[in-house]
């Protein structure tokens, strides 16, 4: 399991004029995550949990303190790394633990059954296990989109641009290559997420500042699961 630290993150609504003159300015100063094809972009796709009562979706729209959601991420539609990811927010901070979990795993899990647990299994999946039995947790909707990443070292600085953001409820095509899917924002829409450790350098900040910046408190899952709901 990835060892556990806060950090602060912010999201925000942006046109694709205002992330053509942000990213110009974030290119210029931040490096290209090492990650990323030769066009700079990698496709994400995440598997999100929820109860019956959808207790992740109103902890989000309520903006609940603390609150923690689990998903399955993957790269590029590839099984090659499988991802179990438990989010949590408190006190304004971020924390994401993980783990790497096989194929087998991943399809117990897309089909809402989990594998048995012991001393040696990893406490990601131990606690998501767990809460499937007793909170009844099931997969309930695939977020995709592409990411444009850029990152700084001091601070740990993490600034992305989300494009194409999309969801599915075709939850047993999670491991295929082409998944059903819609868009989730309307055209030129955009997400650009910071986030950073216990600062974010002075001039960082300042090629952030823009009129009009919009931050938004709802996370991607929100936005998808509040379109497939209506």
């Amino acid at each position: 399991m990835q060892e556990a630290k806060y950090r602060h993150e912010y999201k925000y609504l942006i046109s694709a004029g205002q992330r053509a003159i942000l990213e110009s300015r974030v290119k210029g100063i931040l490096k290209p995550d090492p990650h990323v094809g030769e066009n700079g972009i990698y496709n994400i796709s995440s598997l999100y949990f929820d109860d019956y009562y959808d207790s992740c979706y109103y902890d989000n729209m309520s903006g609940s303190d603390p609150s923690e959601k689990f998903r399955i991420r993957i790269y590029g539609h590839s099984d090659k790394r499988i991802s179990l990811e438990c989010k949590r927010k408190e006190r304004g901070k971020t924390l994401k633990t993980a783990c790497l979990i096989d194929r087998k795993t991943c399809e117990m899990l897309m089909n809402g059954e989990y594998p048995a647990i012991n001393e040696s299994t990893d406490p990601v999946l131990a606690k998501l296990v767990i809460n499937m039995m007793t909170r009844k947790l099931k997969p309930v909707i695939i977020v995709e989109y592409d990411r444009i990443p850029y990152i700084y070292k001091d601070g740990n600085v993490r600034i992305t641009f989300d494009t194409n953001v999309s969801s599915s409820v075709a939850i047993h095509d999670f491991l295929e290559c082409r998944v059903p899917k819609r868009p989730v924002m309307p055209t030129g829409n955009q997400l650009m997420e910071v986030k950073f450790d216990g600062f974010i350098p002075d001039f960082v900040y300042q090629i952030l500042q823009l009129d009009n910046l919009q931050l938004t408190a709802y996370s991607k899952y929100y936005l998808c699961r509040n379109y497939s709901l209506r």
